[in-house]
């Protein structure tokens, strides 16, 4: 489970640019052309711009102390028709810029039911200028319906997911939401792009907004390539997806958001920054 298996590129877009629904076809029209132009392989899907629409909560203490060291709790309910379905995803991360600290964390629920757990790469823009790229490292433990009161103290969650033990404050410490913001995402898988040498990725365009405002908070646009093994990258493919993802910044800069990510935008609604590694 310390193998990373995944590599996710992940660019952030400018919530303005999404007036209508339209843009999300026009933003891939874009990526499609630079695509072409750097020689990456490109495949919309069937119902690319069928949209999907989930609920995204984060919780965590009033002090913020899972997010300050490295981890999150996100809760996301998908609607069908307009209409929330009965099982909900419940994600816990741990997300470092150090690899072998983010691999030395086991996130294995000590938990009933089944878990998936997944170890990636996330590759994500530099915080202030485009055209770059760096590097977070993301353990993650993803489960269905879980059994788990999310609204209680630090010591319910940890039962769970032991490493939270590790953080300096009390156990009793309660868990809420996360400056009580409902975040609505409404995402499109548009298609995948080919990188030769057996190396894909499936591509996707959201939208974050404020449920209870409608403020539009944050776009993004990524695509995800998974392998057996890091090692099984060839070097070219490997090469050709980063060239694709600065390209991307440098040819669309008026669709770009830096210096932020999905997480820590919410985090600082009405707030300071908080420190952390991301």
């Amino acid at each position: 489970m310390d193998d990373l298996h995944y590599r996710e590129y992940k660019i952030l877009l400018r919530p303005e640019k999404f007036f209508a629904s339209t843009q999300f076809e026009a933003f891939w029209d874009l990526v499609c052309h630079i695509a072409k132009k750097n020689d990456v392989g490109i495949e919309t899907n069937k119902n690319a711009f069928h949209r999907l629409v989930r609920e995204v909560l984060f919780y965590d203490t009033p002090r913020y102390d899972l997010y300050k060291n490295a981890f999150i709790l996100r809760k996301r309910t998908f609607y069908e028709d307009g209409w929330p379905r009965n099982d909900h995803e419940l994600t816990v991360k741990y997300r470092h810029a150090d690899l072998g600290k983010a691999a030395q964390i086991d996130m294995t629920p000590h938990l009933n039911g089944r878990a998936e757990i997944k170890f990636k790469e996330e590759i994500l823009p530099l915080r202030d200028q485009l055209g770059g790229m760096r590097s977070l490292y993301s353990h993650n433990c993803v489960l269905t319906s879980p059994n788990i009161v999310l609204n209680q103290g630090l010591r319910h969650i940890a039962d769970v997911f032991p490493p939270m033990n590790e953080i300096d404050t009390s156990p009793d410490t309660e868990i809420n939401l996360v400056n009580n913001v409902a975040v609505e995402e409404i995402q499109v898988d548009v298609g995948q792009f080919d990188f030769g040498h057996k190396l894909a990725a499936k591509a996707t365009i959201a939208i974050w907004r404020n449920r209870a405002s409608e403020q539009s908070l944050i776009g993004e646009f990524a695509f995800q390539a998974k392998f057996s093994h890091i090692e099984d990258l060839h070097r070219k493919a490997k090469e050709r997806s980063e060239h694709f993802f600065r390209a991307v910044q440098m040819n669309a800069p008026d669709w770009i958001a830096l210096g932020t990510t999905k997480t820590a935008m919410v985090y600082g609604i009405g707030n300071q920054v908080v420190a952390h590694n991301e």
